[in-house]
């Protein structure tokens, strides 16, 4: 479902009534009664569609974590917010940046429209750069020729299904965030997906290698054995990008993971 549509043409509709009542219906009101039921409650609810529309188009926008791919730094049922502006202005609907303000850095934690289908909204955290050459081997990342580090960090527990995962303290950029990576998991891609560029990427018993395109980006979830992202599906557009997750506002199960994450 294509809400930003919805709430779009909601916002006309209101915004054609709340006109209508202005303009024209207002002095027949004088003279003759109340307007027509429609007229009365479009004219009502116009600033508020109009209000969340220019909200949710350029300042923040809701989300809610669908999956565990961003384990431990996102479980499922968070809500988070997005900061749609971080990464420069863009017209609501068609996506189209119109206002340059700033780019993504290595360890964002992004929101997208999946590449194989951009009616789906994805996160994932960002690992390679436009011209970055990365490399996963060994569940070890490398940019550029330069490992990035990982260090030990205890271990997690799924509550829902009562098991650890070593966790580890991995620093992208200036970012130091959590990841999980299970011990059991095999290195290499399992299954990938046709994708664009694809021959910019090399596969084998290790892992992957990639070279990202101009205007593209390699994403990964935190959770990297459970994850489905840029090994699997390929690079994210430019185009492709919402904005950059900031906030968890909400979690029906525990109110105490409210706040800013890395």
């Amino acid at each position: 479902m294509n809400f930003a549509l919805i709430l779009f043409l909601l916002t006309v509709v209101t915004g054609a009534a709340w006109f209508a009542d202005r303009l024209v219906l207002r002095r027949r009101r004088e003279a003759h009664g109340r307007d027509p039921w429609w007229v009365e409650y479009g004219a009502s609810f116009f600033p508020v569609f109009l209000a969340v529309f220019l909200l949710r188009s350029f300042l923040v926008e809701p989300f809610k974590i669908p999956s565990g791919s961003m384990i431990p730094t996102l479980l499922v049922g968070d809500f988070i917010l997005v900061n749609k502006y971080a990464y420069g202005i863009r017209l609501p609907i068609v996506n189209v940046k119109i206002i340059e303000v700033g780019a993504p850095k290595r360890g964002d934690v992004m929101v997208f429209r999946y590449p194989e289908d951009p009616s789906l909204d994805y996160i994932k955290r960002v690992v390679g750069l436009p011209g970055d050459r990365v490399e996963v081997r060994n569940k070890r990342i490398t940019i550029n020729g330069t490992e990035i580090p990982a260090r030990p960090d205890g271990e997690y527990l799924h509550k829902d299904r009562m098991y650890y995962t070593p966790k580890f303290a991995e620093t992208l950029g200036t970012v130091e965030h959590a990841i999980l990576i299970e011990p059991e998991a095999p290195p290499f891609v399992s299954h990938v997906t046709p994708f664009p560029f694809q021959d910019r990427c090399l596969y084998n018993n290790e892992g992957v290698s990639c070279e990202v395109p101009p205007g593209h980006y390699f994403m990964m979830g935190d959770n990297r054995d459970a994850s489905s992202d840029s090994r699997v599906w390929g690079f994210v557009p430019e185009a492709n990008i919402v904005g950059r997750a900031f906030l968890i506002w909400f979690n029906f199960g525990d109110l105490g993971r409210v706040g800013f994450f890395k």
